[in-house]
């Protein structure tokens, strides 16, 4: 009882003092809850009065799901609390509390997310290499060594990796569509080219897949500079305006150049509220093809509270220069929650006013990004999030690296002069 109950207050103040970009809801902490006792469980019913098994056991496996399905860290931290809870008070609980924790952790950071098959491999075998140095480590201190006997359990250690490494990526694959969470593998699925979701925005609205695109290149290089999520940032972009396939004729991306821009022949109030459905399209089209929550709170909070400007000026002009109500004009939000959603909203704004605008210096790049920069923290889209001055800059610098690479003015060849053809008789 007093081993569960200071678990119970490191934890509690563990997660009290960090700040995790994502919040356990009351379903994947219950889904964490019952994988502990399980595990615990079986442990508790394994171990006594065995010599061989409790060292096949794979607690391991919890922390390398919680990795997977959450981040390292928790796998880490909620590792050592169900090794030092399952082996407590069984006979060698030195032994075993050592041979679980040290391997669960050294496999947890093999492991990282899980972004492929061989990493699960990896974690497996470093489980079993740790676990062996650790048998020996206690077996060699004993004044009538077996051989035999050490040989045994380095098997069992090795079985043990790769057991709980099978079981994690089984468990992770599991827990992702019971709950919603994201996973490394689950997301490289996602960013697949032949994704139905993907194929339909290419079909039906080619502009705004291209424009996806460009957002996922600059986000995904902004996230990896600031150490966010850098895959779950590129999948979000990619799949942020799969709405528009809706009614793709009504945003300029996938309109014909020259041609009759259809919101000319709308009011503004009507305008508007097409182009704010294409948010409420998104989720309708992310719910039938089960993407993920997180993948999902990109298509709500990539725009955050912002109003279409555009036709609020228009508004305005209607009303003979008098401010209206904004309200119509407003995203229903909600603001970014994340650094990942946060970054989308940013890259979104910059590069389609580099399209729009199509700078020709750097000078007037850069001019262009802060511009994009200022109007979204003067506008509290980014109260929310835990964005640092430093992590601005970092992205602002990113965001006109690439750009100016993808903007820059091209050479205009001139045409070949034809050369006259002979006709011998």
């Amino acid at each position: 009882l007093f081993i569960v109950i200071v678990s119970t207050a490191f934890v509690g103040l563990y997660f009290r003092q960090r700040k995790f970009s994502h919040k356990l809801d009351v379903k994947s902490a219950l889904a964490i809850s019952c994988l502990f006792l399980m595990l615990v469980l079986g442990a508790r019913l394994a171990i006594p009065g065995r010599v061989v098994i409790p060292y096949i056991y794979p607690l391991a496996a919890f922390g390398l799901t919680l990795a997977c399905l959450f981040n390292v860290e928790i796998g880490m931290i909620l590792s050592i609390v169900i090794s030092v809870i399952a082996t407590f008070s069984s006979n060698s609980s030195t032994d075993l509390t050592i041979f679980y924790l040290v391997p669960s952790l050294v496999g947890v950071l093999i492991l990282g997310r899980g972004y492929r098959f061989a990493n699960f491999l990896l974690s497996g075998i470093a489980i079993g290499i740790s676990g062996s140095i650790i048998v020996l480590a206690f077996r060699l201190t004993d004044t009538n060594i077996d051989f035999v006997g050490i040989a045994t359990l380095i098997g069992a250690a090795f079985l043990n990796g790769l057991a709980s490494a099978s079981i994690a990526l089984v468990l992770q694959s599991l827990f992702s569509q019971l709950l919603g969470l994201t996973t490394a593998l689950g997301l490289l699925d996602l960013s697949r080219p032949d994704h139905p979701l993907l194929q339909y925005l290419l079909f039906n609205a080619p502009g705004t897949y291209q424009h996806s695109l460009q957002v996922a290149n600059l986000a995904e290089r902004a996230a990896d500079a600031i150490g966010a999520d850098a895959l779950l940032t590129r999948v979000g972009a990619l799949y942020h305006d799969a709405g528009k396939a809706s009614n793709p004729q009504y945003f300029i991306e996938n309109q014909v150049p020259g041609g009759e821009n259809p919101h000319s022949q709308l009011e503004p109030h009507k305008s508007a509220s097409i182009i704010i459905q294409h948010v409420l399209d998104g989720i309708t089209l992310a719910n039938q093809h089960r993407l993920p929550s997180r993948v999902k709170d990109f298509f709500l909070e990539h725009h955050g509270t912002l109003i279409t400007r555009y036709q609020y000026v228009k508004a305005m002009e209607k009303n003979d220069g008098e401010p209206v109500d904004m309200a119509p004009f407003r995203y229903p939000g909600p603001k970014p929650g994340s650094k990942e959603t946060a970054i989308l909203m940013l890259a979104d704004g910059c590069e389609a006013k580099a399209r729009a605008e199509l700078p020709r210096t750097e000078e007037e790049l850069r001019i262009l990004v802060k511009k994009v920069f200022d109007y979204i923290q003067q506008e509290g889209q980014l109260d929310n999030t835990n964005l640092t001055l430093r992590d601005l800059h970092i992205i602002s610098e990113t965001f006109v690296s690439i750009l100016k690479n993808t903007h820059h003015p091209r050479i205009l060849y001139p045409e070949a002069p034809t050369r006259p053809v002979s006709h011998k008789s």
